[in-house]
């Protein structure tokens, strides 16, 4: 007879947070929904501090002001001496919800997002700053208590694992997955509200944290099922922009009358069960819960699972399959659902409220594997939830090795770029300030900017290793590497895209007294000294480019995008706002934007020098 065994493999955690966007006019739960900002009718008695604009810029040096143009889609708040602002509240409450959205700081300004009216995720302008408490941007606020002795009447605020907030003037995004506590029919809370997940600027920087009461300045010390979107109006100019919500407060489908057989030998395809007899088979006992903890006496085996799956809420449903050291397939209503396939599987299937026929394959063939079968399911107004065993889950990723910056390291490695492209000659340089970049030694290139932790290199070390290293932080790419000075016969001649007939040579790099590295090399048969230096307390990446006996017609790109903005007085913001270009030596040059196959690039005539900072 087989039994459910009493050894469980352990799951590190590991969270994937799914989102299906629908855009519709009306609130609806289970779907993701902007916020309309053509004006303040989706918010309770908005204050004068609060207006509709279609523009908003910040200027880097004048606290707490952002500049506004005509138009709609930005939300922002301006308060003053005059009219000090007040908190804004949306004209819907919420129990577990998604929140995402798009928000710029003024210089120095502090605002903050209250879920439910009662819980604050912090909002701050702590460009520059490495420092991490509750209060830096994407803490979890403190609660608070007058009786508790002075300096510890604050509790319970989590800080960020990461500084990546961004300059102000930039848009930042935020995504936030919530649960709201939950109570029983008498009023009693039976679990506190977490915040489940929380992402800025792409980067994980809170996850399951549970919050045990209301946190300091909430509208009300008491706790409920739902509450407001509450914005804090009253401290700083703040923006925002792209604001969406996804309600989940349907109930989850369940697995019912589960049973299953097990049938020994490598399955590498789904087999015709007629021909087979199973070797056991039997209920899986009163917890209807896929597992793949099961006495098989073997390392090669098929486990067949049918039973029933109870859909209480009509909609599309997403089924997420992880079949370790093996394959897997699933069939919902004597439909295939996610193909007979290996290590992991997703499909999508709509279905009416009811009971319909389940059947789950996992052909556990690697015989080096352990078992571990994982099911996740997401549907409409049901965030996605693991169906399958908890205490299983897949103990797949090596234990990871972090390389920090705190002494400044220059580590050599490849390094792998969107579009399959791999830098074979990647130059990552970390900073205790928490800003860093990779520089490519085969083109002269900047490669990526990013802040926050330095690098993972478990690829890199872990086992056999491929020699490739992973930027932690929240990072701002720059493509294919390309040649930063090219020989143009005009500037409006295509830039060239590869060192075919540049004689490019590089020459390596030196390191000055502060670990600083300068790169040389030799391009049009000039010599390049071209260096980086971390600056303003990590607000941004200064780069010379020295340039000896510069050839006639070179040029340097400084930067190429979407769309670069003429901030004035040598400023430029490139790609809706995603980062600044400050122009501080052109050696008496001017610099020219120009279009080329639909996007913008900033050309510099070479002379003598050239040096530039990016502000991130």
């Amino acid at each position: 007879m087989l039994h459910l065994s009493k050894f469980l493999f352990t799951w590190k955690a590991r969270t994937v947070a799914v989102i299906t966007c629908l855009a519709i006019s009306a609130l609806a739960y289970g779907q993701t929904t902007a916020i309309p900002l053509q004006d303040l009718s989706s918010f309770q008695n908005p204050g004068k501090s609060w207006q509709i604009a279609g523009n908003v810029s910040a200027d880097l040096a004048e606290e707490n002001k952002l500049t506004q143009s005509k138009g709609d889609g930005v939300l922002v708040n301006m308060p003053t001496k005059k009219n000090k602002g007040q908190d804004l509240f949306t004209t819907f409450e919420h129990g577990n919800v998604d929140l995402e959205l798009d928000f710029m700081m003024a210089k120095g300004s502090n605002s903050g997002i209250y879920l439910q009216g009662r819980y604050e995720v912090q909002l701050l302008d702590g460009w520059g700053s490495t420092n991490r408490t509750a209060g830096s941007l994407g803490g979890i606020y403190e609660r608070w208590d007058e009786s508790r002795p002075e300096g510890q009447k604050g509790f319970q605020g989590y800080a960020p694992r990461q500084n990546v907030g961004r300059a102000p003037g930039l848009w930042q995004h935020l995504k936030i997955s919530f649960q709201a506590p939950q109570f029983d029919a008498s009023g009693k809370k039976t679990a506190n509200a977490k915040i489940l997940r929380l992402e800025l600027n792409g980067v994980t920087i809170q996850e399951n944290v549970e919050l045990f009461g209301p946190t300091r300045g909430s509208i009300s010390n008491d706790e409920k099922p739902t509450g407001p979107i509450r914005l804090q109006g009253d401290h700083g100019a703040v923006a925002f922009r792209n604001m969406k919500v996804t309600h989940y407060s349907k109930a989850q489908p369940e697995l019912k009358n589960l049973t299953y057989k097990i049938y020994q030998g490598r399955y590498e395809r789904q087999p015709v069960y007629d021909s087979i007899p199973p070797e056991a088979e039997g209920p899986q006992g009163t917890s209807n819960i896929l597992t793949s903890n099961l006495k098989t006496g073997t390392k090669q085996y098929l486990v067949r699972y049918n039973g029933t799956l109870e859909v209480k809420e009509p909609g599309e449903y997403t089924f997420n399959l992880f079949a370790r050291g093996g394959s897997g397939s699933i069939r919902v209503n004597n439909q295939d659902v996610v193909p007979f396939k290996t290590w992991e599987g997703k499909g999508t299937v709509t279905l009416p409220a009811g009971e319909f026929p389940f059947e789950l394959l996992y052909s556990k063939y690697m015989d080096w594997e352990k078992p571990v079968l994982a099911l996740r399911v997401s549907g409409p107004g049901v965030r996605e939830f693991l169906i399958s065993e908890k205490e299983l889950v897949p103990d797949v990723d090596a234990d990871p090795i972090i390389v920090s910056a705190q002494e400044r390291p220059v580590l050599r490695s490849f390094m792998d770029l969107p579009g399959q492209h791999r830098v074979t000659h990647a130059v990552s340089v970390g900073s205790a300030n928490q800003l860093h970049y990779t520089y490519d030694l085969d083109h002269g290139a900047l490669v990526q900017l990013w802040r926050g932790d330095f690098l993972d290199a478990t690829p890199m070390w872990h086992e056999r290793g491929d020699g490739s290293s992973k930027a932690l932080g929240s990072i701002k790419q720059f493509g294919k590497p390309t040649l930063t000075l090219a020989a143009l016969a005009t500037e409006q001649s295509a830039w060239v895209t590869d060192t075919t007939g540049s004689n490019f040579i590089p020459k390596g790099y030196s390191l000055n007294q502060n670990a600083e590295p300068t790169f040389r090399y030799r391009v049009h048969g000039t010599t390049v000294q071209d260096a980086f230096r971390i600056i303003e307390s990590g607000r941004g990446l200064q780069r010379e480019l020295n340039i000896q006996s510069s050839a006639t017609g070179l040029y340097a790109r400084v930067i190429d995008g979407e769309k670069i903005e003429d901030a004035g007085k040598g400023m430029y913001l490139v790609d809706d706002k995603a980062y600044y270009v400050r122009l501080d030596d052109l050696a008496g040059a001017k610099p020219i934007i120009r279009t080329v196959n639909g996007r913008q690039e900033l050309i510099v005539p070479v002379r003598s020098k050239l040096v530039y900072t990016l502000l991130f």
